[in-house]
């Protein structure tokens, strides 16, 4: 990575490295606990796939912007999870989730991404993601189980999918330690993601907008499904990662918007 881009990260990034805490916003309910918690799964993933990104000089500009924002956006939800779980929630894991979170934080931002360090950086993110599902498992069972808790929820972790698909993709096709591992991250992911979305298609609450945002990530899911089967382990295509990258944050985007949507009902 160019020294400039370096010096912009880290500017960006700081406050998030030293663990300032930003202003305070208000969960509004469970659902939208629920939501934020299953948000943090993502970010997670989202960081990786950035990181990823930026270390094989793929797609760098927007992999910068990814990176910077998903650990404000993360920060900023662990600060407002923390106060709900403190009121009304899972405040031992949210605990917990704060100090793996500066943990993992230190491998995204303490050094330029590098290949020798991508398995470190894996095993943290995931982690964090493991701390972060837990939280928003625990966040539905104060629900009751109720259906659209549990659609919130499902259609939540569809968004972490999209970005877990897009970084064991860009790991393995890199080359990382553990590369075969990842190819099978990926296929289980995928696999995972076509259930939950056939169980999304399927609920009876799903309203005109969802229905048709689902219909939305399907079309984008086909040409993401495409640009993944073309994974060469060990042999990076700079324009296969870019376009696998770039397909990944339209469905997230997509499904942010049906989640929320979800979380509305």
């Amino acid at each position: 990575m160019p020294i400039a881009r370096r010096s912009l990260l880290t500017v960006v990034l700081l406050p998030a490295l030293l663990g300032a805490k930003p202003a305070l916003a208000q969960v509004k309910d469970l659902n939208d606990a629920i939501n934020k918690a299953g948000r943090q799964r993502m970010l997670s993933q989202r960081c990786a796939s950035a990181w990823l990104a930026l270390g094989q000089g793929v797609r760098t500009e927007q992999a910068e912007k990814v990176l910077a924002e998903s650990m404000a956006q993360f920060d900023r939800a662990l600060v407002e999870l923390r106060a709900f779980a403190s009121a009304s929630g899972p405040r031992a894991v949210y605990a917990e989730l704060d100090a793996g979170w500066s943990a993992y934080k230190l491998t995204l931002v303490g050094q330029a991404p590098r290949k020798a360090a991508a398995d470190a950086l894996l095993a943290a993110g995931d982690k964090v993601l493991a701390l972060a599902h837990q939280g928003t498992e625990q966040l539905e069972q104060l629900s009751g189980k109720q259906t659209v808790g549990r659609l919130v929820n499902l259609a939540g972790r569809q968004r972490m999918l999209s970005q877990r698909m897009a970084a064991s993709y860009l790991a393995a096709s890199w080359g990382v330690a553990h590369a075969d591992a990842q190819v099978r991250v990926l296929a289980q992911a995928q696999q995972e993601f076509q259930a939950a979305h056939a169980q999304l298609k399927a609920a009876t609450d799903n309203n005109a907008a969802i229905r048709q945002g689902l219909e939305l990530v399907e079309q984008q899911y086909a040409f993401f499904s495409a640009a993944l089967r073309g994974l060469r382990p060990a042999q990076a295509d700079a324009r296969a990662q870019g376009e696998v990258f770039t397909a990944s944050e339209r469905i997230l985007q997509v499904m942010d918007g049906v989640t929320g949507q979800y979380a509305r009902l």
